[in-house]
């Protein structure tokens, strides 16, 4: 089968609109959707023309609320907008409409006809927004009434699982085109794999638009094809990929997949997202994964499924990379080297050893980051909201410790010349510092203290524009990324990461 075209879906609320998103992103689409059903009204009836102010083939849609689209309307005014849609075909094929999608339940003869008599393919969809589909095969068949549409599937799954029950039971489907889609974060590896599902094509939004599609899971097309270099995948692409929940936003994506296109390496690295590591794993298994990064809240549950140990996982008890060898997963933990660098670069000149350090939090993050304070001989004090996990913590290696509270707030300035924030508050959050996306809302920074926050995104966290405006010394954690995610690279291919990120021209 050809490789899976992209397909970007327009739902702007005018066909001018949707024209100029066109142009914008013409070099990296194949062909788009006109999603009728976000028109307003009025433009519904110039729909006709569309095919012929464009340069590419279009698939009508005019998508139901009952199967996530937005025309409400009685099904009466459906079929009328189809078939004034569909008349009056011009003799050049390019000036009509390509494609056009019909729901499974949708039978008009007249209509259907008429897009056959005038050479316009039928997709035949069916969408299933709260549940899987299972039995995919039967599925597509049983939807191919005449043996000419192209049936497509997309559902909402409700765990990683569903996702891999659709890359087995799609494996062998080669004698006939299909579209097949996991919706929603942990149905993007269907998107950006969809190569290996077989499928016709793949959905994409411009980014202007984005938020249309959003609970779906759609990506923009230059993302697409610019990070994910989506039309060099093949079945022998190896892969890897970083897995967490949510994990709603991953700077990991650019630094690997941007070392395997400067080390010509024939691999694509993605999101694997659920709340289960059990079920990572099993996906990763299944699709010969050879790699995984790993990230909150699996550092440490993911240790339960390792075959082997490096002694930093041993010793730190988190891990953060994981590879596949001889069908056994190995684990090992870079991000204590990366913070180490990344620290090393902001303290400067600034020794540590003997001086108070606040650590904030206790999680696996945490216990990478204390593993390299031991190491450079700093007095710490652990600060966590459940004390236990501060006590556990703080007792492997003599610090000290005590819970994040306003309470203590007299202690947490006695260790405050260095305040070391691993979290997760604060990440994808903007504006005014307060108790719900500050870790130390309640702490005054005097201008003398320096902060890392080990949160990368976004760039300035509340705490972090709090302390810059005292006048503290300030760093986020993409330093931190970049350091483990060079190491993982060398993990995972043998091979150094000579040209960082910065330095790249894009």
């Amino acid at each position: 089968m050809n490789k899976p075209l992209v397909c970007m879906t327009l739902t702007g609320s005018t066909l001018e609109e949707d024209l100029n998103l066109i142009k914008k992103y013409e070099k990296k689409i194949d062909i788009v959707e006109l999603r009728v059903d976000y028109l307003v009204e009025e433009e519904q009836l110039y729909v006709r023309r569309f095919p012929s102010m464009i340069y590419k083939p279009c698939i009508l849609t005019i998508r139901r609320d009952v199967d996530g689209g937005k025309f409400s309307s009685s099904e009466f005014f459906r079929t009328t907008l189809f078939a004034r849609t569909l008349s009056f075909a011009d003799q050049d094929k390019s000036r009509n409409f390509a494609y056009v999608d019909f729901e499974e339940d949708y039978h008009i003869p007249s209509i259907q006809d008429a897009a056959l008599a005038f050479g316009v393919r039928i997709i035949r969809s069916c969408h299933s927004m709260k549940e899987p589909i299972h039995n995919l095969t039967e599925k597509c068949i049983s939807m191919r009434k005449t043996g000419f549409e192209i049936p497509k599937i997309a559902f909402m799954p409700k765990s990683l699982n569903d996702v891999y029950n659709l890359f087995v039971e799609s494996e062998k489907m080669n004698d006939f085109e299909h579209i097949l889609c996991a919706m929603g974060p942990e149905g993007f590896p269907s998107r950006v794999l969809s190569d290996r599902t077989n499928s016709y094509l793949t959905y994409v939004s411009p980014e202007e638009n984005l938020q249309n599609m959003d609970d779906i899971g759609h990506i923009d097309p230059v993302t697409l094809n610019d990070l994910y270099n989506f039309k060099a995948i093949t079945k022998k692409t190896s892969l890897f990929g970083v897995t967490g929940w949510p994990l709603k936003k991953t700077s990991s994506p650019l630094i690997h997949n941007t070392g395997y296109r400067l080390h010509n390496i024939d691999a694509v690295y993605i999101p694997v997202r659920s709340p289960l590591v059990s079920d990572v794993l099993k996906f990763a298994e299944g699709l010969d994964m050879k790699g995984l990064s790993v990230t909150i809240p699996h550092k440490e549950s993911v240790t339960f499924y390792l075959d082997e140990q490096s002694p930093e996982v041993i010793q730190i008890g988190a891990c953060n990379t994981i590879i596949r060898k001889n069908n056994k997963w190995i684990g090992y933990n870079t991000d204590a080297y990366g913070f180490k660098r990344a620290l090393e670069e902001f303290l400067g000149t600034v020794k540590i050893r003997r001086k108070k350090v606040a650590l904030i939090g206790a999680g696996g993050a945490a216990k990478a980051v204390a593993y390299v304070l031991k190491q450079m001989g700093a007095r710490v004090c652990i600060f966590n909201r459940t004390i236990l996990h501060a006590k556990q913590l703080a007792e492997k290696y003599g610090f000290a410790y005590c819970e994040l509270s306003p309470d203590n707030i007299e202690i947490l300035d006695e260790y405050s010349s260095l305040i070391i924030q691993t979290t997760l508050v604060g990440m994808n959050e903007d504006g005014i510092s307060s108790e719900k996306n500050d870790p130390i809302y309640f702490y005054k920074f005097r201008g003398n203290e320096m902060l890392f926050d080990i949160v990368y995104e976004p760039s300035l966290t509340p705490i972090l524009r709090r302390a810059s405006s005292a006048g503290c010394t300030i760093t986020n954690g993409y330093k931190m990324l970049e350091y483990q995610g060079y190491s993982q690279f060398k993990l995972f291919t043998g091979q150094v990461y000579e040209i960082p990120v910065a330095n790249i021209k894009e």
